[in-house]
């Protein structure tokens, strides 16, 4: 019994250092890589502390996101220094490649009125916007019809997410938006890129926005590669194994997403293409991981059996 305990104890403790520690980074000045560890072991220590059921199964998931969270947010908390690493051309020079001489966002929004945002281009920001639920919605849509599946299927998206967010500390790289803003987008008599999401966010929220933007916001310089891409495309590979219709959807949403952070400035083509790489190693390597992943998964379960038992 007092093994038991101790093991709950010991599990707990991780876990609340988990939930603490994104929260107190900079007012405590923890470093990243101990803010990190102590996330990443937040995740077995929770297994351990609660018997598997539907409810840890999603509390897992949201505390993996609470770690991606911090993960992506922390390059920016030295603006300058991040600044002075990020990539600004390089990603132009292969979207010119892939655009005949012209990037791609730059061809698109040569067509847009400047003087307003369209009914088209409000559809594609809202397509945006709307990411944010996409890939949790996604796996909420399996654990409905298929939660057999779910433990898997959840184990791919996020680990989308958790490279990707590793991938932002060593290749920061600036989005066209934010290169448009530099004057390093130009060509020729072709206008300037816009960010039309935040002239329609300021239109459409008010004074709403500001803090709207700052919830969501967090590191202007994680273009690549493209999770807002990834993920989707693990989404809709996730519901294409559940059934057919879900997979269109899935599919169809990921392919007006591509046009839509395209066009509106937030990612280059390149950006896209890494994203869709990524999510493509997930999905085949993922099967190659099952032998180690089995081994962890006793070792956990034997732990959560002495938590109970002692």
């Amino acid at each position: 019994m007092r093994l038991s305990k101790a093991i709950r104890a010991g599990a707990w403790a991780l876990v609340a250092a988990g939930i603490a520690a994104p929260a107190l980074r900079r007012r405590a000045r923890l470093p990243g890589g101990l803010v990190l560890a102590l996330g990443g072991a937040s995740l077995p220590a929770l297994a351990v502390a609660v018997p598997r059921d539907r409810r840890r199964d999603l509390a897992l998931c949201a505390l993996n996101m609470w770690t991606y969270l911090a993960a992506y947010k922390m390059p920016n908390d030295d603006p300058q220094r991040l600044g002075a690493r990020v990539g600004i051309d390089y990603p132009i020079d292969i979207d010119r490649l892939i655009g005949l001489g012209v990037p791609p966002t730059v061809r698109l929004q040569a067509r847009a009125d400047p003087t307003h945002i369209s009914r088209f281009e409000r559809v594609l920001v809202w397509c945006h916007w709307v990411w944010f639920a996409v890939p949790h919605g996604s796996l909420a849509f399996i654990l409905w019809r298929a939660p057999q599946r779910f433990p898997f299927a959840a184990a791919r998206m996020y680990a989308v997410f958790d490279i990707g967010a590793a991938l932002y500390w060593v290749i920061p790289t600036a989005p066209p938006w934010y290169a448009g803003g530099l004057g390093r987008l130009e060509h020729e008599q072709l206008p300037r890129v816009r960010r039309m999401m935040i002239e329609y966010g300021q239109e459409f929220w008010g004074e709403r926005w500001t803090g709207l933007y700052d919830v969501l916001g967090g590191n202007p310089l994680a273009a690549m590669p493209s999770l807002h891409f990834a993920t989707s495309v693990m989404g809709a590979r996730l519901l294409r194994e559940v059934g057919p219709v879900p997979g269109a959807i899935g599919w169809t949403y990921a392919l007006t997403l591509g046009l839509a952070l395209v066009y509106l400035g937030e990612h280059y083509v390149v950006d896209l293409i890494a994203g869709a790489a990524l999510a493509e190693t997930v999905r085949t390597q993922a099967p190659r991981t099952a032998p180690v992943l089995r081994i962890l998964t006793r070792a956990l379960q034997s732990l959560e059996q002495r938590a109970v038992t002692g």
